[in-house]
């Protein structure tokens, strides 16, 4: 049976402009995996309210992200796509998608169907499985695949936070900046709504549950679990004592996300008095606005007002070597 391997990241406008940021907005924030809340509310507060409101922002924060090449996180896939399919050779073909904007998971399927492919192999680029991320593209494969041909069976690869490839080729990558010399480290993840958590642990609550401390039974299945343990499994791996490093959230829409808040903490450790900070973003594969321009530039600028010298962020894994031999022994494996 012939197969193919379909890597899928979150998105990207076409362009730094207005009318392709509006349009990638409202594919991504009417999105019931991202804002679950009833249909005509949702619709009615991010095309009333938030889209109006934020298209200008947002666009703004593009312009800043842009390159002469285009959108990093597409640059990014496009490389990743490349390098896969030259290590595994031609015997399984690898596609790459982005769940908003394009290229569309529509039109790649169409395109691997057409091609007689009848098995896919889906990875989406999340190393903690979400809802609102992993969650949302399962959903809209399987959406498409009734409308599928040729393509008999389509398997995904869920989360890998804890696989030995993925914790070696950060471990690497953070080793390049020499954690050692820093004063802290922060991992920082991407922040999602506490009720999110809630809903795979009802009895615990938000804060209060264990997750940060351990893998309790439920914890494969808890984004706030999963990245502690992220974090825990690449400190242990680079000898960082618990003191050395903190774990927080970045990219909150309001107070009632997972927290400690990044940008909270930066703050309090300027105010320590420390000199040094390396941020690593453990959640995400590639590096994108989140990265580039939120924590390698707001946040340094952050940190710097209130005492602080010198905030680093340490770039994802994007295409590099570890990454892709990593990718290859999962898909491999699985």
């Amino acid at each position: 049976m012939s197969k193919a391997i379909l890597l899928i990241n979150l998105g990207t406008p076409d362009a730094p402009d207005k009318k392709p940021v509006r349009r990638y907005l409202r594919q991504f924030l009417n999105d019931p995996f991202v804002i679950d809340m009833s249909r005509i509310a949702r619709l009615l507060l991010v095309n009333l309210i938030i889209i109006p409101f934020r298209v200008g922002k947002s666009t703004k924060l593009y312009k800043r992200l842009w390159t002469d090449s285009g959108s990093p996180i597409l640059l990014h896939l496009e490389n990743l796509r490349e390098r896969l399919q030259s290590a595994l050779g031609k015997s399984h073909p690898v596609y790459a998608a982005m769940r908003y904007g394009n290229p569309s998971i529509q039109s790649v399927l169409s395109a691997i169907d057409q091609s007689g492919v009848e098995e896919v192999l889906v990875l989406p680029l999340f190393p903690q499985y979400a809802s609102s991320t992993t969650g949302s593209i399962v959903h809209t494969v399987q959406k498409y695949q009734k409308k599928l041909q040729h393509i008999r069976e389509i398997k995904f690869i869920r989360q890998f936070y804890d696989d030995p490839g993925f914790i070696h080729a950060f471990c690497k990558r953070i080793a390049g900046y020499q954690p050692e010399t820093f004063d802290h480290i922060i991992f920082s993840c991407h922040s999602l709504p506490e009720r999110h958590v809630q809903r795979i642990h009802p009895d615990q609550g938000v804060p209060g549950c264990a997750c940060e401390q351990n893998m309790p039974v439920y914890g494969k299945e808890c984004y706030k679990a999963t990245s502690y343990q992220t974090a825990r499994l690449i400190a242990g791996a680079l000898n960082l004592s618990q003191n050395h490093y903190t774990v927080a959230f970045q990219s909150r829409f309001a107070r009632k996300w997972i927290g400690p808040f990044t940008e909270d903490v930066v703050i309090q450790l300027a105010k320590e008095g420390k000199s040094r900070v390396l941020v690593v973003a453990p959640s995400f594969v590639a590096d994108c606005l989140e990265t580039i321009v939120e924590i390698g530039q707001d946040y340094r600028e952050l940190f710097i007002r209130h005492g602080g010298k010198e905030l680093l962020m340490c770039e994802s894994l994007n295409a590099e070597e570890e990454w892709v031999e990593a990718v290859k022994m999962l898909v491999e494996t699985r």
